[in-house]
């Protein structure tokens, strides 16, 4: 897989399948990690269309806003797969990335083949939003310990422990985002109003998911997503926490090639 980037600065990396007649596969991933955040699953996906990129402000792909809005996240996907001369995708969203695949799909239906939520949040409650605001405000500082803390509600102990390796990898992701664009894209994260009205207008099969222990995109938010979502489908990753991606890869893989394969085999 080789790193490009399109016309409009995005960092992206488009791995070509065995199966290319159909639809790629589109991994956007959450607020302070970059497009390698998702090689367990472009790795297990190698016989099909995949793409990933940095998010605007993110990894290799700058930010020249001095604020950030859902639509500007929006209108980098479909620049880039405007570029890349896409015509569909099934496209996966995590976290601030699930955020982004929902304001898309609102607008452009017509690009998906299908929708994938991983650890969405949905209608904080008031002690849910004191605590994300307070998480926010350690952010500012810019200590380790904001950083190890977000590793800790990510990653089991037990992950952790046994593989050092994918910690130190996700820290060092961590420790070298751009302090001020990391902060505009968090702000917007920690910010987020849901608006049912939006994700009424999603009309692609959409599955939602979440890990069973995640703390901040807990599996009851993505139940009522789902509920809110026509026709979607919840299911929980089994002692998945936020990274379940990573920590429980094969789990999550199965269940997006599971769900994915039903919707190519409707093309």
């Amino acid at each position: 897989m080789v790193n490009k980037t399109d016309t409009f600065g995005t960092s992206y990396s488009l791995r070509k399948g065995k199966v290319s007649e159909k639809a790629p596969i589109v991994f956007v991933h959450g607020v302070g990690l970059t497009k390698e955040i998702w090689e367990p699953q472009t790795n297990f996906f190698k016989d099909y269309n995949t793409l990933t990129y940095d998010l605007l402000g993110h990894g290799k792909t700058p930010l020249k806003k001095s604020k950030i809005t859902f639509e500007d996240f929006s209108r980098q996907l479909i620049r880039l797969i405007k570029d890349l001369d896409i015509k569909k995708i099934h496209l996966v969203g995590f976290s601030l990335g699930a955020l982004i695949a929902r304001h898309f799909a609102a607008e452009h239906n017509d690009k998906l083949s299908s929708l994938i939520l991983l650890g969405s949040i949905y209608k904080r409650t008031e002690d849910q939003q004191r605590v994300v605001n307070n998480r926010y405000e350690v952010a500012k500082m810019d200590r380790p310990a904001s950083k190890q803390a977000a590793l800790r509600r990510w990653l089991s102990e037990d992950f952790t422990k046994k593989n050092p390796d994918i910690y130190k990898k996700i820290y060092s992701i961590l420790e070298k985002n751009k302090r001020l664009d990391f902060l505009k894209c968090y702000e917007i994260f920690v910010k987020y109003v849901d608006d049912d009205k939006m994700l009424k207008k999603i009309d692609v099969n959409t599955l939602v998911a979440t890990g069973e222990n995640d703390v901040g995109s807990t599996p009851e938010m993505s139940k009522n997503l789902s509920k809110t979502i026509q026709g979607s489908k919840f299911i929980e990753i089994k002692k998945g926490k936020h990274l379940c991606s990573i920590e429980c890869a094969d789990d999550v893989n199965i269940t997006f090639k599971k769900f994915i394969d039903q919707q190519n085999d409707k093309t």
